[in-house]
């Protein structure tokens, strides 16, 4: 929908477009997608991976969307060699594409689709402890210029936003400044920030916002790799960088530098 001109996605459009401009120039990078989950962690290895249109129901165009961006086998090699070390088995598939929730917000940052890209599933049961662990295990990717996106949304209940009821827009609201607090307090410390993020369901209207985790843990996974290395509290706190709506529900994105 953000590629199709839809009017309740613009706001993210608009950052999105611009979010490139404010970081550093990636060699690389890899893509954690709320849309893939594997019984252990798998990550794409093919030079050149087609485009995965894992959605249904829309117009023709969003079929015909391209994004030729190259795979980069050496890279998937070395996280499956970082999350072994690290006692996490994992899997190179080098036939699986793409999915949406790497080429859409990629084909908005990157238009050109000149930087090698590599996507990392979810795991099945989506247990927030076993992301962050995944996340710590690739923190040396840390030293190289690779940009680490999770994608996802940190508010996805498909339902309310088509049959909202009175209360939806209060609960999103109180879920959502959980997030930004934990995420983002600078007088949390990383241990209590970690059990708060590992604990997600106790916060406010959780399921509510989450009935599934997937569209979540991709931010487990990026904690871990920000705070992999004893992270100081400063570093161990995100900035928040988009606070705005999606269809009328409050969103936010989060960058650990």
């Amino acid at each position: 929908m953000p590629l199709l001109s839809d009017p309740g996605h613009q706001e993210l459009v608009d950052f999105l477009s611009k979010a490139a401009n404010e970081l550093p120039s990636p060699e690389a990078i890899v893509i954690v997608s709320a849309h893939w989950e594997e019984t252990i962690p798998t990550i794409t290895a093919g030079a050149s991976p087609p485009l995965f249109y894992d959605y249904y129901g829309f117009p023709d165009e969003a079929y015909q969307i391209g994004y030729p961006a190259p795979g980069n086998p050496d890279l998937a090699k070395t996280i499956a060699e970082l999350l072994g070390s690290a006692g996490i088995k994992a899997r190179l598939d080098d036939e699986r594409g793409f999915d949406h929730g790497m080429f859409v917000p990629l084909k908005l940052m990157y238009p050109n689709a000149d930087i090698p890209c590599v996507q990392l599933s979810l795991v099945r049961g989506l247990d927030p402890a076993l992301h962050v662990r995944m996340g710590r295990a690739l923190s040396p990717l840390r030293n190289e210029n690779i940009l680490l996106v999770g994608s996802g949304m940190s508010y996805h209940n498909l339902r309310e936003f088509f049959t909202p009821d009175g209360l939806t827009e209060e609960r999103n609201q109180d879920f959502h400044d959980w997030l930004v607090g934990t995420c983002t307090g600078v007088d949390l410390k990383p241990t209590e920030r970690e059990a708060q993020l590992i604990d997600w369901t106790s916060a406010p209207y959780a399921r509510f916002c989450h009935p599934r985790a997937e569209h979540l843990v991709p931010l487990h996974v990026c904690y871990g790799i920000a705070t992999g290395d004893g992270a100081s509290v400063d570093r161990a706190a995100a900035k928040e960088v988009f606070a705005g709506e999606v269809m009328e529900r409050r969103v936010t994105a989060l960058l650990w530098d």
